[in-house]
């Protein structure tokens, strides 16, 4: 046999196995064979070789020179095998489920929905990661992410979660210093405004939302304050800054804990959808399918509520801030 042609596999596996524990009988249980099919793969190998591998004394199996040293040098590539084997089942056992997300929506929707996933699988273990760059899902450290419009073609595994809507919203004290009866009037408050990096097709603006609702010259209509990340624009309403146009899945919750209220309910859509990408190695860790599915059906969710086919009203203040039926 040419010495860079390399014997079967399964020939090889059973030599070692029987050099190893010392026994045809032993290494059969640990390869899940009979004996008599390790012994014709060590009879195979040997006949391969064109060496005697082991001295046959009665029913025992000694090795002999030259399976001593084929075993030393063999051994230790299927020791590495080993180490190999295990090293993948404990990450994928023992590390749990890596989510990078953009940064406001892990903060702003998301990260308030954990709670519950964490009720329903409390042996699940879970690190959320807010990011703006794209993480590169096939280099292992990375299992799901969660991100915007077309950005979607870096992943080669992906399925859209939701479209959102913006709506303006404020804090419940700045609508009581202010009387507010029209659209119009809403416009005369301090205008907060949400411009996203280039990287994304930017949300409808404060012109837009007035020309929506069927103001003229809506053009002249302008944000004293812009902020690129919609966590930040929220976080300022929150403290009773101004009005936000703000996308409704990154307030539901501050919605239904009555921190935010809407003086008009008047939606847009954004341009484009959120998507969720996997590596589909992740699918097959401890809780990484039902992660998957639990986050397609949250979308699903949160598609009903944006689009206002789910009135807002019903949902309950509390983690995770079910609607009132659930």
């Amino acid at each position: 046999m040419p010495p860079q042609q390399l014997p079967p596999l399964r020939a090889l596996q059973a030599f070692e196995a029987v050099a190893r524990t010392g026994s045809v009988m032993a290494a059969a249980l640990e390869m899940g064979v009979s004996a008599g099919a390790v012994s014709q793969q060590v009879r195979k190998l040997e006949e391969l070789l064109d060496l005697r591998l082991f001295e046959r004394r009665g029913k025992g199996m000694e090795l002999s020179t030259w399976g001593r040293l084929y075993h030393k040098e063999l051994g230790t590539a299927f020791d590495r095998l080993r180490a190999a084997q295990q090293s993948l089942w404990r990450l994928r056992t023992e590390s749990g489920l890596t989510v990078s997300c953009l940064s406001s929506v892990a903060s702003k929707w998301l990260g308030t929905l954990l709670f519950d996933w964490q009720a329903a699988h409390a042996g699940a273990r879970l690190r959320l990661v807010g990011a703006e760059r794209e993480p590169d899902l096939q280099g292992g450290e990375t299992d799901f992410r969660i991100s915007y419009g077309e950005q979607s073609r870096h992943h080669a595994h992906h399925a859209e979660l939701f479209t959102d809507w913006v709506v303006p919203a404020c804090a419940p004290d700045l609508l009581a210093s202010h009387t507010v009866r029209t659209p119009a009037e809403l416009l005369d408050l301090p205008l907060i405004g949400i411009d996203w990096e280039r990287v994304h097709r930017p949300p409808p603006n404060w012109a837009d939302w007035a020309r929506s609702a069927g103001m003229d010259g809506g053009g002249a209509v302008d944000s004293s304050l812009t902020f690129s990340l919609s966590s930040a624009a929220i976080d300022a309403a929150l403290a009773g800054r101004g009005l936000v146009l703000a996308p409704i899945a990154m307030i539901t919750g501050d919605l239904a804990e009555r921190r935010l209220v809407l003086p008009f309910d008047h939606r847009l859509q954004l341009p484009q959808p959120y998507f969720l990408a996997w590596d589909r190695a992740a699918l097959n860790k401890p809780f990484g399918r039902e992660f998957q599915q639990w986050v397609m059906a949250a979308g699903r969710r949160q598609a009903g509520l944006s689009s206002g086919d789910i009135p807002l009203s019903r949902l309950k203040a509390g983690p995770g801030h079910r609607l009132a039926s659930e």
